[in-house]
């Protein structure tokens, strides 16, 4: 429990950063793009930075666990990239944040699977915010905008509901858990006043 804790603090860090950048966006299309590419750039590699943290404290060997060294190094990459090259990038910003939804969005579809495993009654919502984010996120990368204005405040649109819905789902994952977890530690306190 105290690693899914860990696991929800840090993801909910994750999206509340995608949420700020976003709002930044929406706020601010006029922004240069060389500054824009340096925040989304920032924000990817903290992001990676952050998966690749909970990666190597909690080595257990479980597929989201996996999937944090996996998305980590995805994100490091591709902020690391997008800082050292801002002017090769500008033409294909949409398509990098496009994946990088895309990615956002099956994780999503993965945590709708696991609440429905522990019969959580709203894991058809999780199901559902993940298709529309992967579907954002394959909208990014087959349709990219060509006025940049557009292509700032969608970006900034996406980005805001990405880490809006991975705050809800991560929530309902540490909620379901948690009542899992407290169901368990009852029925083993009456199996041992039985025996």
């Amino acid at each position: 429990m105290k690693l899914l804790k860990k696991l929800k603090t840090n993801i909910v860090i994750s999206a509340a950063l995608c949420v700020l950048l976003g709002i930044v966006l929406v706020a601010w299309p006029d922004l240069s793009m060389q500054i824009v590419c340096t925040a989304v750039g920032a924000v990817l590699l903290i992001g990676g930075g952050v998966r690749l943290a909970v990666y190597f404290t909690s080595r257990d060997g479980s597929v989201y666990s996996q999937m944090s060294l996996i998305m980590g190094i995805v994100l490091a990459v591709v902020g690391i990239w997008i800082l050292l090259q801002p002017d090769k990038v500008l033409a294909i910003i949409p398509i990098i944040v496009g994946i990088v939804i895309a990615l956002h969005g099956a994780n999503n579809l993965r945590q709708a699977v696991t609440l429905c495993q522990n019969k959580y009654d709203k894991w058809w919502v999780a199901l559902i915010l993940g298709l529309l984010t992967v579907g954002f996120g394959v909208l990014l990368i087959c349709r990219p905008f060509e006025a940049l204005d557009t292509v700032v405040m969608l970006i900034g649109i996406f980005l805001i509901y990405d880490g809006l819905s991975d705050i809800w789902i991560v929530s309902r994952v540490y909620r379901t858990a948690k009542t899992l977890k407290q169901e368990a530690e009852a029925l083993d306190v009456e199996s041992k006043e039985i025996d």
